[in-house]
């Protein structure tokens, strides 16, 4: 595409001299190929205007900047560049991208989840609803990205817009119709979902997490709630939000005229409801009760957790056109997403169970916790829980989750998470002060390897084990490295040297 094409779309962009043919737009200088755009812009741990150099020795025809001083030295220096100077360098970057690549995010219809918890599986069940009715999706979340049946790799839970808009690119190409994604509360922040219009926007839940970006929850609140305002689009023709959580109000006051679904749990004041809840080994069983009718829900997942993740995503399927009928079809086959209460393959005849999940707040340990108590009722078991705080986030939330983990459990197993800069001792001190507020038993062991081991040695017929924290993450990242480590695999090692 032509440059002058290019600028003609991004009005906001004004160039400082002619580049001619442009294939591609990169952020990152290591990408870039001859005939690409550069955006150099200021980010939370680089500044890309220090890459500006190596991106015109790889064959970069234009560069745009976020700074004054990198804009000068340019028209200086490269008069052959076209050199273009911008307020948003993710804004640039995000309308840039769109115009190059076709406008990817119109052929689109984009469903985005933001919340606390609860994000990743409820975009994976809604897009499994989407495919149960033959159609054909894009999903971006933590775990892993999809392109119908293609799987990716995931390195952010939102990446740059022009990450995003290659994937939709990808999908578009083979036939997608529908993108599920999450937002997270940096990406929206941070601007680095410009752009996207969001058709269905659902809202999860909001507790005490990130507060090392934020720095107070209003702030984290606000940055959720910009989804449900348009970043850089019109707001979401459908608002999807959990009315039980109590930012849900202060959610909905953000819609404007699109239209708002609530859901809730045998709720008085959501539109959509879940009554007569039943758990069994099997699953769980109840009345999706909406204004356009009732239909029995039965599904394989497990907790009432997930009865909030099944309601926001069958809304957001009712508002992608799916029948009460298709979506109660759907639930009944509905696959767990992986580090997500997951099971992990057992000792023959030992009768206690092992299950991985990504439970990181306290909050998310409550109600996992909780769904574990629930399990254990009938045989009288115990709940005997792993966990680690991450290092370099939030601090202040280490003490409750040590409470949360404690008031709980029977038995705490108190260790690493990715302890990054951090010394892991520290980290679990802090965590200590809230287990010692109950009575709850706690070992510590900073490996996490071998405090996986005491927690599944500890177990007993009846028991369940939870090792939280991780879920599907493959490495552990230490202060000097990043090894593998796989909470799963770890504790099928351990297992199978009990048999």
């Amino acid at each position: 595409m032509h440059w002058d094409d290019v600028l003609r779309e991004a009005t906001r962009i004004k160039s400082g001299g002619a580049a001619g043919e442009v294939a591609s737009v990169e952020y990152d200088s290591r990408r870039v190929r001859r005939g690409a755009a550069f955006v150099a812009m200021r980010g939370g741990t680089t500044d890309g205007n220090r890459y500006i150099d190596a991106a015109i020795a790889q064959g970069a025809v234009a560069i745009v900047t976020d700074s004054a001083e990198a804009h000068a030295k340019l028209r200086r220096e490269h008069p052959e560049i076209a050199a273009c100077r911008v307020e948003h360098g993710r804004r640039a970057l995000a309308e840039l991208s769109a115009a190059v690549m076709g406008h990817p995010e119109r052929k689109l219809a984009v469903s985005a989840v933001t919340g606390t918890n609860g994000k990743t599986t409820t975009a994976y069940l809604l897009e499994q609803m989407l495919r149960s009715v033959g159609r054909k999706c894009v999903l971006i979340g933590t775990i892993e990205t999809r392109i119908g049946d293609e799987v990716r790799a995931s390195e952010h839970t939102t990446p740059e817009a022009s990450d995003v808009l290659k994937i939709f690119a990808d999908g578009v190409a083979a036939g997608a119709t529908e993108a599920v994604m999450e937002m997270s509360s940096h990406a929206l922040e941070q601007e680095r979902v410009w752009g996207i219009p969001v058709d269905v926007a659902i809202f999860t839940n909001l507790t005490q997490d990130h507060l090392d970006y934020h720095g107070t929850m209003e702030k984290y609140l606000a940055a959720k709630m910009r989804m449900f305002e348009g970043v850089g689009t019109k707001p979401p023709r459908v608002a999807v939000i959990n009315a039980d959580d109590e930012a849900g109000v202060s959610m909905s006051r953000a819609v404007g005229d699109g239209e708002l679904m609530t859901y809730g749990i045998e709720s008085s004041v959501a539109f959509y409801s879940a009554f007569g809840v039943r758990q069994s080994a099997q699953g769980t069983t109840f009345s999706f009760d909406t204004p356009l009718g009732r239909v029995p829900i039965e599904s394989p997942l497990h907790g009432r957790v997930n009865v909030y993740n099944l309601l926001a995503a069958s809304c957001a399927a009712l508002a992608r056109g799916l029948t009460l009928d298709e979506i109660a079809a759907a639930a009944g086959e509905l696959k767990q997403v992986p580090g997500r209460f997951q099971a992990v393959p057992g000792l023959a005849g030992a009768g206690f169970t092992v299950v991985v999940d990504y439970a990181h707040t306290d909050d998310a340990l409550r109600n996992l916790i909780a769904l574990a108590r629930e399990l254990v009722k009938k045989s009288g078991g115990r709940v005997i829980t792993l966990f680690g705080c991450g290092g370099d986030r939030d601090r202040a939330k280490r003490p409750r989750m040590g409470r949360a983990a404690a008031e709980g459990s029977d038995l705490v197993v108190l260790t690493s998470d990715n302890p990054r800069s951090e010394e892991p001792g520290a980290i679990i001190a802090e965590a200590l002060v809230g287990v010692r507020e109950t009575n709850t038993e706690c070992i510590v062991e900073p490996d996490r390897a071998a405090a996986i081991g005491i927690a599944i040695r500890a177990a007993r017929a009846g028991d369940i084990v939870l090792l939280a924290g991780k879920g599907h993450e493959k490495v552990q990242i230490l202060h000097d490295s990043t090894i593998p480590f796989d909470d799963v695999l770890v504790a099928q090692k351990i297992l199978k040297e009990m048999q």
